[in-house]
């Protein structure tokens, strides 16, 4: 099933999306809730191209950076734009970790580390796809025993509802026939303001991070092993401020390391697991609320730092620090960090993870 809707809120085309890739059909599907508001997604990355919400005077725009066709994904600068990551988001320490006394090696494609699961992670797989309702979509990915260096044949569902509420659900759930880590996240680049030629600065949109610990990192963006306080800090969004307003800030090493927020907050949770409020976000000009909700224990901040204004999505431009990405999921470098919570994945245990992201206006 996959019915395209007779007109399209976002303009994008089903037939611009079609093509075989590693031996599958890369599609594109519409989601559509009560209210007519729409969100499309392509099985290629599981990579999200539009949301389509009003803002308080009605009008729509897309909310989320992408591009128009598979062509264009394909061939973007930006590889990780709005999709799936996996089999572990963030970063792993010059790409080594050990697990029950063996030593396992990545690929380095940030440097000397690992990022986002390595150059042909999940973000450059072609997922099975089955679009269960017209608000519902089912993806699977079977990433092969080694593959990009982890080990286990790992067996992953995410499934993307798009709900009356305007919450855009997103479940993730894994297994693997021998240990492993797991640390799953989407990578979606949020532009409240809606996407134009250039698309707006997000340094005016107003934020706010439930949460009162962040971790701070090295030049490299890897933790330097503690888990410290954000007061008195840049990092403090506990009382909503503009997202701008310290992004600057002089004689600050943790700003200048992540070339602005890039980030990982340590949540505020009463309890392990628990779906809570994570972070929200305001554009002012529009009226435009976007929340987060999470099950993790973490959340990377990222600001679009290195944005060069590639093209996007039907002639939209992406300057930098023109989205903000809110990755829910645990701790980077956990795997060599026993302090962290763990990302270990045994055989007969099922990985899960709910984020929901949260559009209104006000």
């Amino acid at each position: 099933m996959n019915e395209i809707p007779t007109e399209t809120l976002s303009g994008l085309k089903r037939e611009d999306f079609m093509i075989e890739l590693q031996g599958k059909s890369v599609d594109l599907f519409f989601l559509r809730n009560s209210a007519g508001n729409e969100v499309a997604i392509t099985n290629y990355a599981g990579a999200i191209v539009a949301i389509m919400v009003p803002d308080r005077n009605g009008k729509y725009a897309n909310v989320i950076q992408g591009h128009d066709s598979i062509k264009a994904k394909l061939s973007s600068p930006e590889i990780f734009l709005s999709t799936l990551i996996g089999r572990y988001g963030n970063r792993i320490c010059q790409g080594k970790f050990t697990l029950d006394g063996k030593e396992y090696t990545l690929a380095q494609n940030d440097g000397e580390n690992s990022l986002h699961g390595g150059p042909t992670g999940f973000h450059a797989r072609v997922w099975d796809a089955e679009q269960l309702d017209t608000q519902t979509l089912k993806l699977n990915y079977v990433a092969e025993d080694m593959e990009e260096g982890f080990p286990g044949k790992l067996n992953v569902e995410v499934i993307y509802t798009w709900t009356d509420c305007n919450e855009l659900k997103i479940d993730y759930k894994a297994t693997t026939d021998k240990k492993t880590i797991v640390n799953l996240t989407n990578h979606g680049y949020f532009a409240l303001a809606g996407l134009a030629n250039p698309t707006p600065t997000i340094e005016d949109t107003i934020c706010e991070i439930n949460a009162d610990h962040y971790i701070p990192v090295d030049e490299t963006c890897i933790p330097l092993g503690t888990i410290d306080s954000v007061e008195g800090t840049p990092f403090d969004f506990r009382n909503p401020k503009a997202i701008g307003k310290d992004i600057d800030a002089p004689g600050n090493a943790q700003m200048k390391n992540g070339a602005g927020y890039d980030h990982c907050y340590v949540l505020n949770k009463k309890e392990e697991g628990e779906l809570s409020f994570a972070a929200r976000i305001y554009e002012p000009n529009s009226g435009r609320m976007m929340e987060v909700y999470t099950t993790e224990p973490g959340m990377q901040m990222y600001t679009n730092n290195w944005g060069e204004g590639h093209e996007g999505t039907l002639g939209a431009t992406y300057p930098r620090r023109s989205a903000i990405c809110f990755e829910a999921q645990h701790f980077p470098d956990s795997p060599n960090r026993p302090y962290f919570p763990s990302t270990v994945l045994c055989p007969g245990e099922v990985y899960t993870q709910t984020t929901i992201y949260k559009f209104c206006v006000r």
